[in-house]
């Protein structure tokens, strides 16, 4: 079958089409922006991208038409798919009559950390020999000898075995699992769902919840809504796992649930005022270092405990591998087995991932879309660079960061950072270098930020200003105009 994928070069309907050559099928694709590292991940695979959404695209009409829910009414490619009456669905509509079906799906849902989560949890799946499919929304990193694992981590999904062992106590737990990043956002235009709807999972991680997605969720209780309508399909046989105490999380279960549910914490954390929290989860995590890159895991109720030693940092980490190894435990893998495949882990394009040193200055790029993220990633670099002096430059590129709603706080989000480069591209409704300006005037504690209107301007900032010793973050959920590259670039030319 020849499947035509709009909107291809997002991580979901990229990883999506890898999984359709997987099945057998002739896949090609078209996208309005098509940048690495996705586009070159399916160009490396042999599917044809073309740019731009064109009738011709669709001529001779392909035999199934996945849409993808950056596609709207009004465009001319839409309107000649159903003018003409041809095949289509969603992307996870396909993934789940095609994919999906007969499997037990591990979802992992979250506003934060639902990429590294997936990424961890495929990751101890296949290290503990279990041939899971996955489908995560990025390109993992692999640092491995281990061939196998080279090869299945080469790309950001994988199909992996369909059926689960006949008999479930048997010692082959092989195949049928399948580990997916189950994204809030919607599904496409006529199906304004979340996507992880369409999943049914049997074991789901809810790592946390926050409003996000402003440009299609009219509040926080309208996410909410969702997850719950996830909840109410997930099985009193599987298993929920969670962090304790997290309100918006505790305030959708209380809508309903069905089914037992794991409760994780960080001891010795700020993570409630009252010590009732830890007190009540089911699984721990204790900081063995300030910057999180030691660690041990527990669960008491097996007397089951060991230690995480790598290279990553952060307690935002710390706790996405806290509940990747309980939802790992929950199919079979035992926490000494997942916690040795964690310090074997090495994280995953675009999650604080060094791309450059130039003289001792270290450049990193991270996908970071919300102030949230800004700040559990600055609060990990400072941790784990302590001897630097941290640059944050950051693009609020993402459609809730565009619209301003997060804009009271986004000065403070960066406030770890020693100097703080904020982009501002044309076309923003409201104005970034006042709301930064009026943050700095108001708190002295939020130390120097400034904003820039173009890239080639930061370029020559930073190069002016960065020296030997400093990291500098780039943080954006999309290309940033190719600014990774260019820096590196100019600072080797200075």
């Amino acid at each position: 079958m020849h499947i035509h994928i709009l909107g291809i070069c997002g991580t979901f309907m990229g990883s999506l089409a890898l999984l359709a050559r997987a099945l057998g099928h002739k896949v090609t694709g078209s996208d309005a922006n098509v940048y690495p590292p996705m586009s070159t991940q399916l160009q490396n695979a042999g599917v044809v991208i073309e740019e731009g959404y064109l009738i011709e695209h669709l001529q001779p009409a392909p035999d199934l038409v996945v849409v993808g829910n950056a596609m709207k009414r009004g465009m001319d490619v839409i309107e000649y798919l159903l003018n003409e009456g041809l095949r289509y669905t969603s992307g996870p509509q396909f993934l789940s009559e095609q994919v999906l079906q007969s499997r037990h799906v591990i979802a992992v849902a979250g506003t934060h950390g639902k990429t590294t989560t997936t990424t961890m949890l495929a990751w101890i799946l296949h290290y503990a020999g279990i041939d899971a499919g996955f489908l995560i929304g990025g390109v993992p990193l692999v640092d491995t000898p281990d061939t196998h694992l080279q090869q299945v981590f080469a790309h950001s999904s994988y199909l992996g075995a369909d059926k689960l062992a006949a008999n479930k106590d048997s010692e082959d737990k092989n195949g049928g699992y399948f580990v997916i990043e189950a994204d809030e956002y919607d599904s496409a235009f006529f199906d304004k769902r979340s996507k992880f709807v369409h999943y049914r999972p049997r074991t789901a991680i809810l790592n946390n919840l926050e409003f996000d997605h402003a440009d299609i969720f009219a509040d926080l209780n309208a996410i909410q809504t969702q997850f719950h309508h996830m909840v109410r399909m997930i099985p009193s046989t599987g298993k929920i796992i969670m962090p304790a105490a997290t309100a918006s999380l505790e305030d959708t279960l209380a809508k309903g649930v069905w089914t037992p549910v794991w409760h994780t914490a960080i001891d010795d954390t700020n993570i409630t005022a009252s010590d009732s929290a830890t007190a009540r989860s089911d699984w721990h995590a204790k900081l063995l270092t300030a910057d999180g890159s030691r660690f041990q895991i527990s669960y008491p109720a097996d007397n089951a405990a060991a230690i995480v030693e790598w290279s990553m940092s952060g307690m935002h980490n710390v706790n996405n591998a806290l509940v990747a190894v309980a939802a790992a435990y929950d199919v079979g893998v035992s926490v000494e087995t997942a916690c040795a495949a964690l310090s074997d882990f090495a994280g995953i394009k675009r999650r604080m991932e060094l791309i450059g040193n130039v003289d001792d200055i270290l450049v990193f790029d991270d996908f970071a879309h919300h102030p949230t993220a800004i700040t559990t990633t600055l609060d990990g670099a400072k941790k784990k660079l302590a001897d630097r002096r941290i640059w944050a430059i950051i693009e609020p590129r993402s459609n809730t960061m565009k619209m301003g709603i997060h804009q009271d706080s986004l000065a403070q989000s960066a406030a770890l950072a020693d100097d703080t480069l904020w982009y501002e591209p044309s076309g923003l409704e409201w104005g970034l270098k006042e709301v930064i300006d009026t943050a700095m005037a108001e708190d002295s504690t939020i130390g120097h930020q400034q904003v820039l209107c173009s890239i080639e301007g930061i370029i020559e900032y930073l190069c002016a200003h960065a020296q030997s010793g400093d990291a500098i973050v780039i943080m954006s959920n999309g290309g940033f105009e190719g600014i990774h590259q260019r820096l590196l670039t100019a600072l080797r030319e200075r």
